[in-house]
């Protein structure tokens, strides 16, 4: 009984921890873009000024400027869920400025029982270990794949990454040289998944790691 009280407050703690960050990273994008909009009419002034003067060099690299900033601020992402949008676009946001290539598809169907708040701690433990995996390597050999979508009767979640060699399991999941948390994230995606009468898999081979999951849906 102590030792279930022990692992209950541990993973509130944990999972507390997770959104806070993940606030945090949120934030720090809107603020960007807060910002950026902010300026948009000093931007469009000092591009008028160089173009008045003939600085075409000028304007073109100030533009390419700006592009890099909302390049870093881009909200592609809309699966129909506000705070569902707000972590994968904050996660490929991370994963871009780690020159990470990112191909995503998302859209969540009608009838997920899933709670915007386990789905966002589903949805960023995942893509954490993606992005962390990911940093090992050389710039050519990265990349992520996320699909969220509608596979039968089911919600359908599957993240793809680039990762080192193949690593051994330990029991359902895998070992992680990144310490305890990193492998108690794992834990806590396959914990919240049989939560909701789902199935967790996940696969590593040498060069790639990929997590499934597939969740029931209400039926309409």
């Amino acid at each position: 009984m102590l030792f279930q009280k022990w692992i209950d407050k541990r993973i509130e703690a944990y999972q507390s921890d997770l959104l806070r960050k993940y606030c945090d990273e949120v934030e720090g994008m809107y603020t960007k873009m807060r910002g950026w909009r902010h300026d948009y009419h000093n931007h469009i002034q000092a591009l008028q000024a160089s173009m008045a003067l003939g600085k075409y060099d000028e304007v073109n690299d100030y533009l390419r400027q700006l592009n890099n900033d909302l390049t870093q601020v881009d909200t592609s992402i809309k699966t129909g869920r506000v705070m569902v949008d707000a972590i994968l676009n904050g996660k490929i946001n991370i994963a871009t400025q780690n020159d990470i290539p990112v191909n995503a598809k998302a859209v969540l169907p009608a009838g997920v029982t899933v709670s915007d708040i386990d789905l966002c701690v589903i949805i960023g433990n995942l893509l954490d270990n993606a992005v962390e995996e990911n940093k090992k390597l050389p710039l050519d050999d990265r990349f992520i794949r996320i699909y969220i979508g509608k596979k039968n009767t089911q919600l359908y979640l599957a993240i793809t990454n680039a990762a080192g060699k193949k690593q051994s399991r330990r029991g359902s999941l895998f070992s992680s040289s990144k310490g305890t948390d990193h492998g108690f994230g794992l834990a806590r995606v396959e914990s919240l998944v049989t939560k909701y009468g789902g199935i967790f898999s996940a696969d590593s081979e040498d060069g790639g790691f990929t997590a499934e999951i597939l969740i029931p849906l209400a039926e309409e």
